[in-house]
């Protein structure tokens, strides 16, 4: 099963030197679609962006396992029992890219990002409680070798969260 953070990597593939699928203005229709109703069925999608049904699923297949989408489920931690998020900043030493690499098999961490900004690495948490937070920070984050100094910033209440970007 792929990952978000394997579709964000695949997403990233220039960096590993792969071509950057192009897409036309129907592959772009059908982003937008899924956009806003991931769960629409081929038979509505397909008149929608001037397909039939069969190509339209083609369309899709193609564009998921090229990486430039991905359609899933998105919950709301909150509704499963994870009553706190955080965004942690680290700073690290060395290499960043074994650090993020490490952060990302976390099961807690749903969001990893090496950045150029006041912090190395940008990592987003959930979490059932501030023990299990705790836990997370002092036990497995700051053991990852290379990393210097955390700080973490707990959400105290999400306004927006979206997926819906569109297309250029």
């Amino acid at each position: 099963m792929s990952s978000p953070l394997r579709a964000r990597n695949r997403l990233a593939g220039e960096e590993r030197g792969e071509r950057r699928p192009v897409l036309d203005d129907i592959d772009k229709a059908i982003i937008r679609e899924l956009q806003v109703d991931g769960r629409m069925a081929y038979a509505q999608l397909g008149p929608r962006v001037g397909l039939s049904q069969a190509a339209v699923r083609q369309r899709v297949q193609r564009l998921c396992e090229q990486g430039v989408m991905q359609v899933v489920a998105v919950t709301n931690p909150l509704m499963l029992g994870f009553e706190l998020q955080a965004l942690i900043g680290i700073h690290a030493d060395g290499d960043l890219r074994p650090i993020a690499a490490t952060l990302a098999e976390i099961p807690e961490v749903d969001y990893v990002v090496i950045t150029s900004g006041r912090f190395d690495l940008l990592v987003e948490v959930v979490c059932r409680d501030n023990e299990q937070l705790l836990a997370l920070v002092n036990d497995v984050i700051r053991a990852i070798p290379g990393v210097r100094r955390t700080e973490t910033s707990t959400y105290l209440h999400l306004e927006k969260q979206t997926y819906s970007w569109g297309t250029p």
